[in-house]
């Protein structure tokens, strides 16, 4: 694969000149701004590498399928998402988010990192292998969706109603990082799932002045009573059932949460904190990260918090909780047993309301794919690659592959500092070139 590495450096400006133009081109999918011209800029870029293209609509910003039929027995799929989020808050970027800025060996703008780099640099790849070597070794698909970023609505419909276009060996995600310091690449295996509810608390029919609060119940502190029992000082959540179904960590698992490199100083003064919960540290704090369920409040809204005082007994109480989900739990099972346990506990007239959720994905650990990724970053980093189980965020991986026994991967071009939906998003020029050769080298050593 040398020729291919010396070809890449050769074309690595015209690369990132292909880059330029996709991070220029604002697509803000809940805003629907510049959505269907970053859709016929992706089929332009795949047409650089005579993909047949199929744009399958949906009832939101279409689906855009691309094949390369080669001939070939194995087939490698990549999914990534042409959608970007806002730029806001505006004012905290140093340069235009969508007009691309390069300086000191980064590239800033908005979508570079979350996944437009990870969308071209697949592209670069398959371009680069076509030039060196004429024949692809495999036949590749492309699933390219442009509402990653208000939730993926529509790829559960994909899923069920082309299976035939879902049908392959191993899949690219959008996703994947390097070590902003310490550049070791990261190589993901899946993702925890999400449930997200609001519990809502109702008192009175309006807000009353606080002196009735001698005779009338304020539904803020009932609130806060009932989070009491749903959460417990040493981060134990308390719902019956919550941990019955969470699938046990296998060695293989525990192996992999080892090769983390968890910089513990760097993260707490990064966060200006003096501890994490319970003070872990070590493994145990890389485990927790990546392989056990949380319950987070989100936000509370309650009364009068604006200047001054307001001698107020509110009407309604309201908090935001979501729950990080680990293999085998769901969603709806956790909506379920949080209403059981409101309810044994007195707590019957608390609303529960639903807003989104995700199911939680992991590749089998012993799928001969992950095996063909880790030796294809060996063949382009020098540092070891940190191979996590899952990461710590949720992804809609469930929606197109929980019906399947599809291996899914994440290695890509970001780094742990981009800065992912937030101000001055960034990658390093030098980990967009790297990434498109580790995905060459995919498709080489899966064929």
């Amino acid at each position: 694969m040398e020729r291919l590495h010396q070809y890449v450096n050769s074309k690595a400006d015209e690369y990132i000149e292909w880059l330029i133009e996709t991070c220029n081109q604002p697509s803000v999918s809940a805003q629907n701004r510049g959505m269907s011209e970053m859709k016929d800029l992706v089929k332009f870029f795949l047409r650089k590498i005579n993909a047949e293209i199929e744009e399958i609509e949906t009832d939101g910003y279409p689906i855009i399928y691309g094949e390369i039929n080669s001939g070939k027995p194995k087939t490698l799929t990549f999914y990534n998402h042409y959608d970007v989020q806002p730029e806001d808050p505006l004012h905290e970027w140093t340069s235009d988010p969508f007009k691309t800025d390069i300086r000191e060996g980064q590239i800033f703008a908005r979508g570079v990192a979350d996944n437009k780099g990870n969308l071209i640099s697949r592209i670069c790849a398959v371009h680069a292998y076509q030039q060196v070597y004429k024949e692809l070794p495999v036949n590749l698909k492309f699933i390219f969706e442009g509402e990653e970023e208000v939730g993926s609505p529509h790829l559960k419909y994909f899923a069920t109603n082309f299976p035939e276009k879902l049908q392959t060996d191993g899949i690219i995600w959008e996703g994947g990082a390097r070590g902003a310091i310490d550049k070791r690449p990261h190589v993901s295996l899946g993702v925890k799932g999400i449930c997200y509810v609001e519990l809502i608390c109702k008192g009175a029919n309006y807000d009353l002045h606080s002196s009735e609060a001698a005779v009338i119940e304020n539904p803020a502190w009932r609130l806060i009573w009932a989070l009491n029992t749903i959460k417990n000082e040493q981060e134990e959540i308390l719902i019956k059932g919550f941990y019955d179904d969470v699938t046990p960590l296998t060695q293989k698992d525990k192996q992999f949460i080892q090769t983390m490199d968890f910089n513990e100083q760097e993260t707490k003064d990064m966060y200006g904190i003096n501890s994490f919960v319970k003070n872990v540290s070590g493994y145990e704090l890389k485990e927790r990260l990546t392989a056990a369920p949380t319950c987070t409040i989100c936000g509370i809204d309650s009364g009068y918090t604006a200047e001054g005082s307001k001698t107020v007994l509110p009407s309604i109480a309201m908090v935001k909780l979501d729950f990080r989900l680990v293999p085998n739990q769901t969603p709806e099972r956790t909506v379920q047993l949080l209403r059981q346990h409101l309810d044994s506990n007195g707590f019957e007239d608390i609303e529960i309301k639903q807003s989104h959720g995700l199911t939680p994905f992991n590749t089998d650990t012993e799928h001969p794919f992950i095996n063909v990724v880790l030796k294809s970053v060996d063949n382009v980093y020098k540092e070891p690659p940190v191979i996590l189980r899952n990461l710590a965020g949720s992804s809609p991986m469930s929606k197109l592959l929980n019906e399947t026994s599809i291996p899914a991967v994440q290695i890509g071009v970001a780094n742990t500092h981009s800065n992912y939906h937030a101000p001055n998003e960034n990658i390093f020029i030098d980990d967009y070139i790297q990434g498109i050769k580790v995905t060459a080298n995919v498709i080489n050593n899966l064929g």
